[in-house]
C-alpha cells in the first residue's frame, strides 16, 4: 500500500511546486532541446514577420504620424497612425478594452496560443536569443556540460560572445521600445547630437537595456510563470471545451499505461498506451514541463512538444497526434469543437465594442475646440450690451500649421472680442489659448442662460462648432 501512496504522490507532486524550482527551492535553469518540426517552421515565419513588424512601426509614418506612439510624459499617443490627445483618452482606453476582451476571447476557444505564438516576451526569448545560444553553445546537451564545466578558455570564450550579443541585442531593443515612447524622429535627432546633451535619456536607455538584458539572460521563462498575470487568468478562462496543446492521455495511457517502446511486442494486445515515455516532449519544453500531466500554468502553447511527440511517433511506426491541439472534451469524449454560449457572449461584446469605436473615430474632429466661461466670473453691463468673459483652448491634430484662425458667433447676433490679438495661429499638433469677450445686446437673451454656438475658421473653411453658455440678468428694467 505504501509504494502505491508513493508512486501516486510522485505521478502528482508536480502540483507542489513550478517546473523551473527544485526540490531545495531554488531556482533550476531550463536546457531545452532544440526544436523542429512543422509547428516550429510556422512560428519562426509568424515571429520573424511580428518581429519586423514591432521594429518598423515606430518609424512607420501615416499622413506624418507616427504608427505607433506612447508618448506617456507628454500624454501624447498614435495608434495605427491616428493621434490621441488626453482629450481623446476615452478612445485609447476603448481601444486597451478591446485589446482585453479581443484576448479574453481567444483563450476562451485557444487557450493560451497568444503566449506562444505573438507575446512579445516569447518570440524575443525563442527567436532570438534562444536561436542565438543553440548557435554559439549548442544543444540541450552541450549546454548542460558547458553549465557545469570549469572557467577554461572555451567557457570564457562562448558565455563572453553570447553575453555581448545578448547586451547589443537588448540595448537596439531598449532603443526601439525608446522610439515608441518619445517619437522616432526625437530619438535620431538624439542619436545624432551629442549624448551629453540627453543625458536624462541616455540614463532611461541604460535602463530598460539593463531590463531587458536581465530579462533575457537570467530571468527568462521566470516572466511568463511568475510576472505575467496572464498565465494565472487563463486558468479562470479555460474549461474543457477550449482548445490547447494537448497530451492524448485516453490513447496514451490506454488500459496499463505508458511503457518504454520494444519493437518486438504488439501494444494493442498487451494494453500499453502508444506514449513511449521516451521524455522528448520534457526535453524540449522551454518552461521545463511535463505536458502529460495536463494543462498547466507554465504552459505557454509554444507547440514544441506536439513537433518532437510527431517525430517520436513517426519513428517507431505509430501515429502522430498523440500531443496536438485540442480541447478536453475532444480527447476524453470524442466531441468535436462547439461555438457556446460564453464564445458568443464574448463575441457579441467584442463586437459592440468595435462599433463604438469605429463610431466614435468617425465622429472625432482633427481639430478641437473649448470655450468655457472665465471661473468667479458673472456678466458685466456695456451699455445696452451684456458681456461674458470666456477662456478657449483650441488643440490642432493634423500635421498641418493654422495662421489665421478666428471665432463667429452662430445662432445669435453679438460681437466677439478677443484679448490681446484678433488672429489665432495653432501649430501642427499643438495648441493655443486665450482669452475672449463676447457681447450681446440685452433684448436679445430671452433667459438668464443662452447656449452660445461658436464656429472655429481656419481662413474662410469653417474647421469646428463649440457651444457654452452665456449667463445674463434673470430680467431687464
Amino acid at each position: 500500500m505504501s509504494n502505491l501512496a508513493d508512486e501516486t504522490f510522485s505521478h502528482e507532486s508536480f502540483r507542489d511546486s513550478i517546473g523551473t524550482i527544485d526540490n531545495e527551492g531554488k531556482r533550476k535553469f531550463i536546457y531545452p532541446k532544440k526544436p523542429s518540426g512543422k509547428f516550429y517552421n510556422y512560428r519562426k515565419t509568424v515571429s520573424y514577420v511580428l518581429l519586423l513588424i514591432l521594429v518598423a512601426n515606430p518609424f512607420i509614418k501615416v499622413n506624418g504620424n507616427q504608427f505607433m506612439m506612447f508618448n506617456i510624459l507628454e500624454r501624447r499617443f498614435n495608434i495605427f497612425g491616428f493621434p490621441f490627445w488626453p482629450q481623446d483618452f476615452y478612445l485609447f482606453v476603448l481601444f486597451m478594452i478591446i485589446g482585453v476582451v479581443f484576448v479574453t476571447l481567444f483563450t476562451v476557444i485557444f487557450g493560451r496560443i497568444f503566449c506562444g505564438w505573438i507575446c512579445p516576451q516569447t518570440i524575443f526569448l525563442e527567436m532570438v536569443f534562444r536561436r542565438i545560444e543553440f548557435w554559439i553553445e549548442g544543444d540541450r546537451g552541450a549546454q548542460m556540460r558547458l553549465a557545469k564545466q570549469e572557467w577554461n578558455a572555451e567557457k570564457i570564450r562562448k558565455k563572453g560572445l553570447k553575453w555581448l550579443l545578448f547586451l547589443l541585442i537588448s540595448f537596439a531593443i531598449a532603443n526601439v521600445f525608446l522610439a515608441y515612447l518619445i517619437g522616432s524622429d526625437a530619438l535620431i535627432a538624439m542619436v545624432e547630437d551629442n549624448p551629453l546633451n540627453h543625458l536624462k535619456t541616455l540614463i532611461s536607455l541604460g535602463i530598460f537595456t539593463g531590463i531587458f538584458y536581465f530579462v533575457f539572460v537570467w530571468f527568462r521563462e521566470q516572466v511568463c510563470i511568475i510576472a505575467c498575470p496572464y498565465g494565472r487568468l487563463q486558468g479562470v478562462l479555460l474549461d474543457n471545451k477550449s482548445i490547447n496543446v494537448a497530451y492524448d492521455f485516453v490513447r496514451g495511457e490506454k488500459e496499463t499505461g505508458r511503457a518504454k517502446f520494444n519493437k518486438k511486442e504488439d501494444r494493442a494486445l498487451t494494453g500499453k498506451g502508444d506514449c513511449i515515455d521516451c521524455r522528448q516532449c520534457v526535453n524540449v519544453c522551454p518552461t521545463g514541463i511535463d505536458i502529460r500531466n495536463g494543462t498547466q500554468l507554465e504552459c505557454v502553447n509554444c507547440t514544441a512538444c506536439i513537433d518532437e511527440c510527431d517525430s517520436i511517433m513517426e519513428s517507431v511506426g505509430l501515429p502522430k497526434g498523440l500531443i496536438r491541439y485540442a480541447s478536453e472534451d475532444e480527447i476524453e469524449k470524442k466531441t468535436s469543437f462547439k461555438f457556446t454560449t460564453r464564445m458568443k457572449g464574448y463575441t457579441a461584446v467584442l463586437g459592440i465594442l468595435v462599433a463604438m469605436l469605429i463610431g466614435l473615430l468617425f465622429l472625432r474632429t482633427d481639430v478641437e475646440a473649448l470655450i468655457l466661461r472665465l471661473p468667479g466670473q458673472l456678466y458685466q453691463h456695456k451699455g445696452e450690451n451684456i458681456s461674458n468673459v470666456f477662456t478657449y483652448k483650441i488643440i490642432n491634430k493634423t500635421n498641418d500649421d493654422f495662421n489665421a484662425l478666428h471665432f463667429k458667433l452662430k445662432n445669435i447676433k453679438g460681437e466677439l472680442k478677443l484679448v490681446g490679438k484678433q488672429i489665432i495661429k495653432v501649430p501642427k499638433q499643438g495648441m493655443s489659448s486665450g482669452t475672449l469677450f463676447v457681447e450681446i445686446n440685452k433684448y436679445l437673451l430671452e433667459s438668464d442662460k443662452t447656449k452660445l454656438k461658436i464656429e472655429v475658421y481656419n481662413g474662410d473653411k469653417k474647421i469646428e462648432t463649440t457651444s457654452t453658455s452665456f449667463l445674463s440678468p434673470r430680467s431687464f428694467d
